[in-house]
């Protein structure tokens, strides 16, 4: 399971406004994807996922203010053909 934070967006922003998810809960994302646009009074921001796998829980709305660092989302990675080498029998 891996969070998405919102990040430090520049100096004295501390907070964001969520315009749009580019992906639904249950959808696969990849590392580096546009998975959320934020807004601030001074510009909008895209924020990449910091992993691939399935989008499973959204935990901020779009319109809703968020403070930096705060918890946006949840990802549960996907096993890699390498990790699933490792538990096999």
């Amino acid at each position: 399971m891996v969070k998405v934070y919102l990040p430090e967006l520049g100096e004295g922003i501390e907070k964001a406004t969520i315009s749009y998810w580019y992906f639904q809960e249950g959808q696969e994302v990849k590392e580096g994807d546009d998975l959320v646009e934020v807004a601030t009074d001074k510009a909008t921001f895209n924020v990449p996922s910091p992993a691939t796998g399935i989008l499973s829980e959204v935990l901020v709305e779009e319109g809703s203010n968020v403070n930096v660092g705060e918890t946006l989302a949840v990802i549960e990675e996907l096993a890699t053909e390498e990790s699933q080498e490792d538990t096999a029998i």
